[in-house]
């Protein structure tokens, strides 16, 4: 029998067991067994994909938790550690000279083995493979032959961000200037774009998308992922899910609105005020640091008129903390009523949610689980917000 489970494919790891630095913007207390004890205790997440995995540091504190009996590897692919199963994943930073670069891709291996020889593989292709998204001396298609070799997943991550990414820097137009297209999985849609913005490219249409967090920080974990249909939550499971096989599939993704996203409107880096795509300057202070928007970026690429796709429901959400007015004493009381954020998001009803924070607060989730709020664009690196 197949069941819906809850998956954020793309967390950040701040430190590895020894205190050394593994992603360095991201949070010191974001460690993998404080992930794992996050997702599975307070957040209601099934599956996360820890995308650091390739870290020396990191592959032995796996190896601990599985030596003291408190995690095991799943006969599908996957590390299970209490409610949650841990998918192996690393973020690498592709930038040959077939492409402007830098682009981030993901990649997720099935056990313990094949992530530490892709790991030992990157000693020879980049200068420190203990950091996080660092980047490959090689090009995009030896990069997805290797994890192939590996029995890997391969997939583009935050595709239309402007800096780091396939569409925002990598290409002009196409994804296969860069890479085989055959061998990608799927696509990443970062916290800026939607399924109707994605769907406006061709090229992307026969590929599943994927909507994740990109956490830097505990708080931050499942503030985008998606519910898959799979028989148990392992590597194997999610790969067919992806191929829509046996009848594994995505069934709903839940993100941001993308207006709260940090790259969804064209600002000046400098002022911030919105401006135009052809300006050179800015016409309020004059810097000529002009970032382009997601979604003026998409304009430039669009290649369909009419045509629909079937895809699974996207769902906007706001994560609670970006809701005016709760803060950690009120989500601290919401998590010992409700248990987990995925029960306050989804499952409470306004008057249970009354029975515990004020009636306009309440209200606000209700409205954001409807799409209701007012939300003020983000763009140039800073986030939207709710009014």
């Amino acid at each position: 029998m197949l069941h819906s489970y809850v998956a954020d494919l793309h967390i950040h790891i701040g430190r590895d067991m020894y205190d050394r630095p593994v992603k360095i913007t991201a949070s010191n207390k974001l460690t993998l067994t404080s992930i794992l004890k996050e997702a599975s205790r307070n957040k209601g997440v099934d599956v996360v994909g820890v995308i650091d995995c390739q870290s020396p540091g990191v592959l032995e504190e796996i190896q601990v938790l599985i030596d003291h009996g408190v995690a095991h590897e799943l006969t599908g692919g996957g590390i299970q550690f209490e409610t949650v199963t841990l998918l192996l994943g690393s973020e690498i930073e592709v930038y040959d000279e077939a492409c402007h670069g830098p682009i981030h891709v993901l990649c997720y291996f099935p056990t313990l083995q094949t992530i530490s020889l892709f790991s030992h593989w990157l000693r020879t292709k980049m200068k420190n493979s203990t950091l996080s998204s660092q980047r490959f001396y090689g090009t995009g298609i030896e990069l997805q032959q290797k994890v192939k070799e590996l029995a890997g997943i391969f997939i583009p991550a935050h595709v239309f961000t402007p800096f780091k990414s396939l569409y925002g820097k990598g290409v002009q137009q196409s994804l296969a200037e860069v890479f085989s297209p055959s061998l990608i999985d799927g696509i990443e849609l970062g916290l800026s774009s939607d399924t109707h913005m994605a769907d406006q490219i061709k090229e992307l249409h026969h590929y599943t998308y994927i909507t994740n967090s990109d956490a830097h920080s505990l708080g931050k974990i499942a503030r985008e992922y998606q519910h898959i249909k799979m028989k148990t939550p392992s590597f194997t499971e999610l790969l067919w899910a992806l191929r829509k096989q046996n009848g594994r599939r995505i069934i709903k993704n839940y993100g941001l609105n993308p207006k709260l996203g940090k790259y969804y409107t064209t600002v000046c880096g400098n002022c911030y005020n919105h401006v135009s795509t052809d300006v050179e300057s800015c016409p309020f202070c004059y810097s000529k640091k002009v970032i382009k928007g997601v979604s003026d970026r998409i304009r430039e690429l669009r290649d369909v008129n009419g045509q629909k796709v079937s895809r699974p429901p996207y769902t906007y959400q706001v994560p609670l903390d970006y809701l005016p007015g709760l803060g950690k004493k009120t989500y601290t009381k919401l998590l010992q009523e409700f248990r987990t954020e995925m029960n306050v998001i989804h499952k409470a009803s306004r008057e249970e949610l009354m029975n515990v924070i004020p009636e306009k607060l309440a209200q606000s989730i209700i409205d954001m689980r409807k799409g209701l709020l007012t939300i003020r664009e983000g763009g140039g690196g800073r986030y939207g917000s709710v009014r």
